[in-house]
């Protein structure tokens, strides 16, 4: 069989099975159906089977420079993004970042996501936001009052390390919903389908956070801790660019 054909059908199976998955997803708090869980199961399935060849991407190095590597031009972003396809029901991508880049803590507002390692190593740390108790054990960070409203109090649900070899990173609208991506020990990319898309007018946009209680040395991270996140506005230190999928073509 040639190559091209085995390339194109498991991200073309991807795309197809995401359709179906996320056709009719369990909302924040809904307990999702047997459907949807065979369908995510069979989706998570795919996503760990995909390799960086099946979008004819090449891993890149920190030292690279030729022209085929436009991450690595100087002035380049820290992180690019290769589009894929997107529907109404989810958008599907890969995002490259240099050695030593980060995606900031963000979140998806009642989206369900998949994250595959392609090439290279990240960490990624996952939090939820919780309720606020009345008069609950864990007192507010004293600041300003204009900046009281922007306060989260959320929990670190996890944090780990993802190579091509692991399995998909998973979020809904209810678990692991926000998260830090970054890279270790040099270049890395990742498949990244979310669901819905992100879409502002529908009240799915991207906030930016910083945790103002530390949750411990990297590493020895406590599962389950609360914190307290500040809402602020996207890292300067951040941005994303574009540049073209080289992979197999959707109708």
């Amino acid at each position: 069989m040639p190559a091209d054909s085995t390339m194109s059908s498991i991200v073309q199976r991807i795309a197809r099975q995401a359709l179906v998955t996320f056709r009719s997803p369990p909302r924040f708090g809904e307990e999702p159906s047997k459907s949807f869980l065979e369908n995510h199961g069979k989706l998570r399935s795919l996503m760990t089977e995909v390799r960086a060849p099946d979008l004819k991407l090449v891993p890149r190095r920190s030292d690279d420079s030729s022209p085929r590597a436009p991450l690595y031009h100087p002035g380049a972003p820290p992180v690019t993004y290769m589009h894929i396809c997107e529907t109404d029901q989810f958008s599907m991508g890969v995002f490259l970042l240099k050695s030593g880049a980060s995606i900031p803590l963000h979140d998806h507002p009642g989206m369900h996501g998949m994250l595959k390692v392609l090439y290279g190593k990240v960490r990624i740390s996952c939090f939820d936001r919780l309720e606020r108790p009345a008069g609950g054990p864990q007192a507010e960070p004293a600041l300003p009052p204009a900046q009281m409203g922007a306060l989260r109090r959320s929990v670190l649900r996890s944090t780990a390390e993802y190579t091509e070899e692991s399995g998909p990173c998973v979020l809904s609208p209810d678990r692991d919903n926000l998260h830090q991506i970054d890279a270790v020990d040099g270049p890395t990319a990742f498949m990244d389908i979310l669901a819905p898309p992100y879409d502002q007018d529908e009240g799915r946009d991207c906030h930016y956070f910083k945790v103002l209680t530390e949750a411990g040395p990297t590493g020895s991270e406590q599962k389950d801790k609360e914190v307290w996140l500040m809402e602020i506005s996207q890292p300067s230190h951040f941005w994303c660019g574009g540049e073209p999928y080289p992979g197999p073509e959707f109708p």
